[in-house]
């Protein structure tokens, strides 16, 4: 790779930091353009490649391909952080058929529609059907915030939990079909069974590494509160490498340690959400601009007629037969169905696939690189920008609500209001961890009065006999936040 070659230390941290300079001010300029974040990443990274202003020379698929996963892994985490189970469980089968049937059709419609146009067989059709089946809920819901409109709850959560969820039966399908076109003599019945096995390894490992997780970051008990920030990256690394070893889904097991994490009390849980968002920022500019580096766009405009024709077919035809065909049992409108069908937005994960039949050695791969790259920017540009006069046009666009500070967002209601607690000797929460409690949502301790000391808790403070809490609790949950921390007779859970 030509790019550490020929500059030195300095000059590589110099030219990262403005690159991820500028690409935080294109993420500022597509709020004011209406256009995702990442499309501009990919501009950014195309520009600073060896055929645009930049001349970096960058071609190392493996390296692009490693640097993919890492940020998947890591973005996926990041989502089920933020997935809300309360929110996607009336979902959960929807979202589970859309994942998994929806992807197998899409790529089937894709591997009939490459076999007519493209002159490609049935599996390498497939393959490419397969890369490109994964959804991308991030960009629907950033271009959802920029036009200050949002989804009926339900889309919503459906949205968020196939985009979430559909990336390992993506890249299961993209391995498998790898697999068959270099080992021609299998049978397709010979992947069903590695199917069930990475699907049920990664449900158990990423279910067994949330709850580990979880009660490790309440006992371990540092010192420097950056630790729980290793903490978790550790776990993120754990969770995805251990499942794939032993063969099961790295990604489904992420993205549900994340989920089961996401759902529970750990201590520093507001901080740590927070970073891990950042860090998927972080990951999504940085996978974006490697990819970027790695297209020629010169390659790009021989395959734009045909390119742009794959994009119609996959939005008004693919994803719509996988949405109608997958959900004909839900109890959906044809309405939602349209505009779920118009959700499908490509993002990160059909780049990073597009990356493994060219490490594989797969005869078309560069066609097939370069028509994903065509696709997920076409697709992206298109429904990215008519998400909302489509879901306005269904009746299916609700105003945004109103977003509050951080601070303001712990306690909801504009009737919160600070109470003194004290703690008798006798109380059931002595010797207890702030995160062990459970309050309702709606309150927080915001300060302990100690031994004539003020201290301002966090999530490991450990409760002590003659402690006076200041509570600040909207009226509904004080009276729960009072009950939990003086007359409840039960034991608190320390785990």
């Amino acid at each position: 790779m030509q790019l550490t070659a020929t500059l030195s230390v300095e000059q590589l941290l110099l030219l990262i930091a403005g690159l991820l300079g500028l690409c935080v001010l294109a993420s500022k300029v597509s709020s004011t353009l209406g256009v995702p974040a990442l499309v501009l990443f990919l501009v950014v990274g195309m520009l600073a490649g060896a055929e645009g202003l930049g001349g970096i020379q960058f071609s190392d698929v493996r390296i692009a391909q490693a640097a993919g996963v890492i940020a998947l892994i890591f973005i996926l985490f990041s989502g089920g952080l933020d997935t809300s189970w309360h929110a996607v469980r009336p979902v959960l089968k929807e979202g589970i058929a859309l994942a998994t049937v929806g992807v197998l059709i899409t790529a089937l419609c894709v591997g009939l529609f490459a076999m007519a146009v493209m002159g490609f067989s049935l599996l390498e059709g497939m393959l490419l059907g397969a890369i490109i089946s994964s959804t991308d809920a991030a960009a629907v819901f950033s271009v959802m915030r920029m036009r200050a409109s949002r989804l009926p709850a339900k889309l919503e959560s459906l949205s968020e939990l196939e985009s979430g969820s559909n990336d390992p039966m993506a890249v299961f399908l993209t391995v498998a079909l790898i697999s068959l076109i270099n080992a021609p003599e299998r049978g397709a019945l010979s992947v069903i069974p590695a199917f069930f096995t990475q699907a049920v390894l990664g449900v158990a490992f990423g279910l067994a590494a949330g709850y580990a997780g979880v009660r490790v970051m309440n006992r371990i008990r540092l010192q420097a509160d950056g630790l729980y920030v290793i903490i978790t990256i550790a776990l993120v690394l754990f969770s995805y490498s251990a499942t794939a070893l032993v063969g099961g889904s790295g990604f489904l097991a992420v993205y549900l340690c994340g989920i089961v994490m996401g759902n529970q009390d750990f201590i520093h849980k507001r901080s740590l959400t927070r970073f891990h968002d950042g860090l998927a920022w972080l990951m999504q500019i940085a996978m974006f601009l490697t990819l970027g580096l790695l297209v020629s766009p010169s390659r790009l405009w021989p395959l734009a007629g045909l390119a742009t024709l794959g994009s119609a077919f996959l939005i008004l035809v693919a994803r719509p037969v996988a949405v109608f065909l997958s959900l004909f049992w839900a109890k959906l409108s044809p309405r939602e169905l349209i505009l779920l069908s118009w959700l499908g937005l490509r993002g990160a994960a059909p780049i990073i696939l597009a990356t493994f039949p060219l490490v594989a050695g797969i005869e078309r791969a560069g066609v097939m690189f370069d028509f994903v790259f065509f696709v997920v920017l076409s697709s992206v540009l298109i429904q990215g920008v008519t998400i909302v006069p489509v879901a306005r046009w269904l009746g299916l666009s609700l105003p945004e609500r109103q977003r509050l500070p951080p601070t303001i967002q712990i306690i909801e209601g504009a009737n919160a209001r600070p109470v003194d607690i004290h703690i008798g000797p006798d109380s059931p929460v002595v010797g207890a961890q702030i995160v062990d409690l459970h309050l309702p949502e709606g309150a927080l301790i915001v300060l302990i009065a100690r031994r004539g000391m003020h201290l301002v808790p966090t999530g490991s403070t450990v409760i002590e006999a003659g402690d006076t809490l200041t509570l600040v609790a909207s009226k509904e949950d004080l009276e729960k936040a009072r009950r939990k921390l003086t007359s409840e007779r039960r034991r608190v859970s320390q785990g």
